[in-house]
């Protein structure tokens, strides 16, 4: 394989929305919380190669590039739109950028279906356009994390290719999962498989083969038994290494190895898909996901890690119960994972402490940070999600176009930013998705026309997939695409935008606005948060009310979060900030606050 490699044939885009600019709404959605204003100037975190535990507390804000900023006016965010909008999240107040897949890839997944990945896709820019990039993250004290999918490639990738031509048997083939069929003619799947995105996991080649693949059929797994790939992709991890990325987030980090041993195992509920399917297995021997084998690949990426100064980091994005994830979690592997108990869990206080305490004792287990994710990529946004009754799946709500049942737009932004404020108080890494602190709902009613997820066809359309988290962003009141670019975007944006937009709540008080824009409450809020976060560990109060989550920290503050329907009187101490306005000094429902004690 070459550093480099030709630009894949483009997959068609949705069509550009209206060039007509939408109306305005007369107002940005926004709360007015009780806040004391934070100093002006921070003292900002030591991210320097004198810290390399810099990423234990750390705000990690995540970039899908293509629905970041437009620099070309393509309706395709690329590397240079985003090079100019760094100031946004250097002024937000973030210490990292996470930046989804940027390399050769013809969209079959949104980018994690990657032909080169030691390559920016053209349409995204070049590699001169990466390094300027990283240069000036770096001038503006910001690290940068990418996105590395391990688990596949795309089809496209000259491997697959060569796999293609070389027929069964050849060692260009044993790179990845290819296997005869069953049956008199071999036309049956080797197994039951299922895909994540829906349908078998199999796919048959002209000459009768067929290959593995856990999610879309332009993503062929690759067979990590096999000392060639696992040395590629140590020269992947140097690659953007030493091209200044300071750590990598590791894509399904839970699926690389598998049993491969003949006869392949059926599941026997091939019905159930992704890491349902780990149910019925004993830990680690699941035929495919979270085998006990995977954590020698990573404890030899440590290696690699570690052979650079401050070590680069990771995160594992592994699907896996806490017990589990703690393993990936471990100093000689990938030192950190992904909590998604907490993004799953309930708008529920009892629920969220049950899930608070696991994930720090998980976390404690590994000898790592807690991390904390409310939105990302793959899920409905918050504001939306926590608005859904417990019994109704976001599925369906999806597939209804958001109207079964109708979000309430306004109260979904007061809980998100609740939800928020309770994430942020606590100890470890917290990760924001891009929109979040513009408090973007989940655009819900796209019509099945745009639909760039494959989720939506592999599926057979009964699975609407992941688009609405992905529409482009809203930088300015007017335009074709709100300030994205210069003309429409990938995906239609709804005239509700405009309200949303960086340019309507940017210091909206200040010039005479609207009060307490949830920009700003995020800016707040992050200022605060590396003023007063220290230590690792918090401390619950006991005596409070039903529906009520208090804890103290170490460093000499506390958290309310009021999730009962009914105002509550606070605890002594100075308000630093609410989510939202006080009730006669108290706290109403679906309200955070942080206070001094």
């Amino acid at each position: 394989m070459t550093d480099r490699t030709s630009s894949p044939a483009t997959r068609p885009t949705a069509p550009a929305p209206d060039a007509t600019p939408a109306p305005v709404p007369e107002a940005a959605p926004a709360l007015a919380p009780e806040v004391v204003p934070a100093p002006e100037v921070v003292p900002a975190p030591d991210l320097s190669p004198r810290n390399p535990d810099w990423w234990r507390q750390a705000v990690v804000y995540q970039v899908y590039p293509r629905s970041f900023a437009d620099a070309d006016g393509d309706g395709l965010g690329d590397l240079r739109g985003l090079t100019r909008r760094l100031t946004h999240l250097a002024t937000l107040g973030v210490d990292a950028l996470w930046l989804s897949p940027f390399y050769p890839s013809e969209l079959a997944d949104g980018g994690y279906d990657v032909a080169d990945p030691r390559d920016v896709d053209p349409r995204l820019g070049t590699l001169d356009d990466f390094g300027a990039l990283v240069a000036e993250a770096h001038r503006l004290g910001l690290k940068v994390i990418v996105d590395i999918v391990p688990n596949h490639t795309s089809h496209r990738h000259v491997w697959f290719q060569e796999a293609l031509r070389a027929g069964p048997g050849s060692a260009a083939r044993d790179r990845y999962v290819f296997r005869d069929g069953r049956g008199p003619g071999g036309e049956h799947p080797p197994t039951d498989w299922q895909s994540v995105f829906g349908g078998s996991a199999w796919q048959r080649v002209p000459d009768g083969q067929w290959y593995l693949h856990l999610f879309a059929v332009e993503q062929p797994d690759l067979n990590w038994t096999n000392q060639e790939v696992r040395a590629d992709f140590r020269t992947t991890l140097r690659f953007w290494s030493d091209r200044g990325v300071d750590g990598f987030r590791v894509d399904v980090a839970h699926a690389l190895a598998k049993d491969l041993s003949e006869p392949l195992r059926d599941l026997g509920t091939p019905e159930r898909s992704g890491d349902a399917a780990l149910a019925g297995f004993a830990p680690g021997t699941h035929p495919f996901f979270d085998r006990d084998e995977v954590h020698e690949i990573y404890r030899d990426w440590r290696k690699v890690f570690d052979a650079y100064s401050p070590p680069r980091t990771a995160v594992a994005e592994a699907w896996v119960p806490g017990t589990r994830r703690a393993l990936y979690a471990r100093p000689d592997e990938l030192g950190q994972a992904f909590n998604f108990e907490y993004l799953q869990a309930p708008w529920d206080a009892e629920a969220l402490r049950e899930v608070i305490d696991g994930s720090l004792g998980t976390a404690r287990a590994a000898g790592a940070p807690a991390t904390w994710v409310l939105s990302n990529h793959d899920v409905v946004r918050h504001a939306s999600r926590l608005m859904l009754p417990p019994d109704t799946g976001t599925d369906a709500w999806l597939l209804s176009g958001g109207r079964a049942p109708a979000v309430d737009a306004a109260a979904g932004l007061r809980r998100a930013r609740a939800a928020t404020l309770l994430m942020l108080a606590l100890p470890g890494s917290a990760y924001l998705y891009q929109g979040e602190e513009l408090g973007l709902p989940e655009v819900a009613d796209l019509p099945a026309e745009v639909l760039q997820d494959p989720v939506w066809e592999q599926s057979g359309r009964v699975r609407k997939g992941r688009d609405g988290c992905r529409v482009p962003l809203p930088w300015t009141t007017t335009g074709p695409s709100y300030g994205f670019g210069t003309g429409g975007a990938w995906l239609p944006q709804p005239p509700g935008f405009a309200a949303y937009a960086v340019e309507a709540q940017d210091g909206v008080e200040a010039r005479g606005g609207v009060p307490g824009s949830t920009l700003e409450f995020y800016r707040t809020a992050l200022r605060l948060r590396r003023k007063l976060q220290g230590g690792e560990t918090l401390t619950w109060e006991e005596d409070v009310p039903a529906g009520v989550l208090r804890f103290d920290r170490n460093d000499g503050w506390r958290c309310v979060a009021n999730l009962s329907t009914v105002p509550v009187p606070l605890p002594p101490g100075e308000v630093l900030l609410s989510s939202a306005p006080l009730t006669d000094g108290r706290l109403a429902p679906d309200t955070t606050a942080w206070l001094s004690r």
